[in-house]
């Protein structure tokens, strides 16, 4: 945990930390509303994508929902990533303590490890090419399933950040 406060303490003494801080409030504000859009953005495209992965609306072609959605889950992953770095920047000493950041993190790290696990399974290669057998089907609606798992702690502990 000590590594964490240091952390915390480092990013807000950053040149970045200070450059936010010394722009005013609507910065503040501005980078706030960024990282929102990011994480509906994600959140609001992948949780297309798992309820697919889980079953839900079958007669939807996977490769074609999949090329749509990834590119738009990922920035707004990147969006939510970069401005959250600014977040944390701003103020990061006031979360020192606070037991939601580490869950909201390791939620986050553990989505990722999924969609890369994801996109290393076989019926995931092969959903384009052939008809997938049935453990290639389970094994990407568990995939699916823990996504929005990851995603929807990462969210909620977000969101109780705030509450501490």
């Amino acid at each position: 945990m000590l590594y964490w406060r240091d952390f915390l303490q480092w990013i807000e003494g950053s040149a970045l930390g200070n450059l936010i801080r010394d722009s005013g409030v609507w910065t503040y504000g501005a980078i706030n509303l960024a990282h929102i859009i990011g994480i509906a953005t994600l959140f609001g495209s992948i949780v297309v994508l798992d309820l697919r992965l889980l079953g839900w609306r079958r007669d939807v072609d996977l490769t074609r929902l999949a090329s749509v959605i990834t590119p738009v889950a990922a920035t707004g992953f990147g969006i939510a990533a970069v401005s959250g770095i600014c977040l944390l920047a701003t103020n990061g000493s006031d979360y020192i303590g606070n037991p939601f950041v580490p869950i909201k993190f390791v939620a986050v790290f553990l989505g990722l490890c999924n969609a890369l696990v994801l996109s290393r399974l076989s019926g995931w290669k092969a959903r384009d090419r052939r008809e997938l057998i049935p453990r290639e089907r389970l094994r990407l609606s568990l995939a699916g399933g823990a996504s929005l798992v990851c995603w929807l702690t990462a969210v909620g502990a977000g969101r109780m950040i705030g509450y501490w």
